[in-house]
């Protein structure tokens, strides 16, 4: 994995990119009728997405996004109508910072208590920040952050009802993860769909987790691993049989973390020269022949999908061939793109009778936040839907959507430059359909030029033609993180 040269001219502004950081403390509910094109009477549902929406506190600027409070959007669709609502998670941390107006809790990713270093030192507590996913399963909302449990929502309004055990299945300080996957027709419950989630344990050893929830919400597997050394995972990765996790070689050196000096972000430095640990669980409560294979270093934030074929797995991440620690010097929203490594689709075969892995670069442009069809999940697929940048080469903001066929190479752009700039796509299936990319691609895009955000509507077969509706929402969404869809309507407004 080599970082490839940047294009000489930019597709982009970067004071434009950085107003997309600004908070947005105001929330609303209404029907949205400033829309560009129609939308389909067949697309019926609920989007809903997460992410940071306060970029400082009382005005105290937050260090790092990631360190920024939830807030949850909801646009449904119904009868070709939409209708957008927003609001903050209410998490004991922001209710109190709110009231205080000013920070109370150190960020994980440096954020600090005002009044220096003796205010900030030894104090280790987490704040709940919610901010980084939000799911409907077993008839609740819940919006997820991946150091603690859950927080239940009202659907209709967005209201927040309060940390969330789910059925017993978590205890008080137990997390859980914000990157669930669903198996669509999971081969242990009769084809039924089940919710596969992890959390860590973290120690001198590190404990990996595997929940498996039914759709009522009810525990159906659970198994514990032990990985030696620190892990930082984000994501993982499902197949029918197996759990895979990738364990990146980083280091943590607590130390300036417990002495106020650096968040526990900031204490995380990845290892380029010691190799990636590929471990694989297997689903059958009955084995527990856990096999770790390793690859050459590389990061991966995200991964789009896996599938089994031939005693082989076949992982399909977006990759990093390095990861800047984070520094406490520098300003997120100066980052130099020239000078990081893109994030491209690369594809893993791990071999479990030979304990091997090889791996083969899909596609030089860099990208994040890959997703593919519900159904195919675990599942031998086709095509991945992206968030990418403007530019074949380099690195820089996300600004396109991409279509990439992964069999044949494929592909489809629709890029947003110069004012626009994109996050995840979600895919949502159409109901009558029966091809793989029959249905329908959500992005939800900022605006630099009014300062606004939209909601675009995208044909999956054609993505080079434009959205099919625009959704222009009256106020400017923070970038933001994940999301999900879910085919049950909520307008109580």
């Amino acid at each position: 994995m080599t970082a490839t040269s940047p294009s000489t001219k930019k597709s982009y502004d970067q004071t434009a990119w950085q107003r997309g950081y600004e908070s947005q403390p105001c929330e609303i509910a209404y029907e949205v009728t400033d829309i560009d094109g129609q939308i389909p009477q067949e697309l019926e549902g609920t989007l809903f997405r997460n992410g940071p929406g306060l970029l400082d506190i009382g005005g105290f600027p937050i260090k790092h996004p990631f360190d920024g409070d939830g807030m949850v959007c909801a646009m449904t669709f119904k009868a070709g109508k939409a209708y957008f609502q927003n609001r903050f998670v209410r998490t004991e941390g922001f209710v109190t910072e709110q009231k205080a107006e000013k920070p109370l809790y150190r960020g994980v990713f440096g954020t600090e208590k005002p009044g220096g270093l003796l205010n900030n030192m030894f104090d280790l507590r987490l704040k709940n920040i919610a901010n980084t996913n939000v799911i409907y399963w077993g008839d609740k909302l819940l919006a997820l952050w991946e150091a603690a449990e859950p927080h239940r929502l009202d659907p209709g309004t967005l209201e927040t009802k309060g940390i969330d055990y789910l059925k017993g299945i978590l205890k008080s300080g137990d997390a859980f993860s914000a990157h669930p996957r669903i198996d669509p027709a999971c081969i242990w419950d009769n084809g039924d769909r089940c919710l596969v989630n992890f959390a860590i344990k973290p120690g001198l050893n590190t404990t990996l987790v595997i929940y498996e929830i039914s759709p009522s919400g009810e525990l159906r597997r659970y198994k514990e691993h032990k990985v030696d050394g620190f892990a930082f995972i984000h994501d993982f990765i499902i197949t029918p049989n197996y759990v895979i996790f990738f364990q990146a070689t980083v280091s943590f050196n607590p130390l300036p973390y417990a002495f106020g000096l650096k968040g526990a972000g900031e204490c995380v430095n990845f290892q380029a020269d010691k190799p990636t640990r590929m471990v694989v669980i297997p689903r059958d409560p009955a084995n527990n022949n856990v096999q770790t294979l390793e690859a050459e270093a590389g990061f991966v934030f995200h991964h789009a999908n896996a599938f089994e074929k031939d005693n082989k797995i076949i992982v399909d991440s977006v990759c990093y061939q390095s990861i800047p620690q984070v520094q406490a010097d520098v300003d997120y929203k100066n980052v130099d793109f020239d000078q990081l490594d893109p994030g491209q689709l690369w594809r893993f075969e791990l071999d479990l009778e030979r304990q091997k892995v090889t791996r083969e670069l899909l596609d030089t442009r860099c990208c994040e936040f890959p997703v593919v069809h519900p159904d195919y999940v675990g599942r031998d697929y086709r095509y991945a839907y992206i968030g990418a940048t403007h530019s074949q080469t380099g690195n820089a903001p996300l600004q396109a959507l991409w279509k990439l066929d992964v069999k044949t190479g494929e592909s489809q752009l629709y890029s947003f430059a110069p004012d626009g700039f994109a996050g995840e796509p979600i895919f949502v299936p159409n109901s009558c359909g029966e091809a793989e990319d029959d249905g329908w691609v959500l992005l939800m895009t900022y605006d630099a030029a009014r300062h606004g955000s939209d909601v675009g509507i995208f044909d999956a077969r054609n993505i080079e033609q434009g959205a099919i509706a625009t959704v222009h929402i009256k106020q400017h969404i923070p970038y933001g993180l994940h999301g999900s869809w879910t085919p049950k309507t909520f307008v109580s407004f």
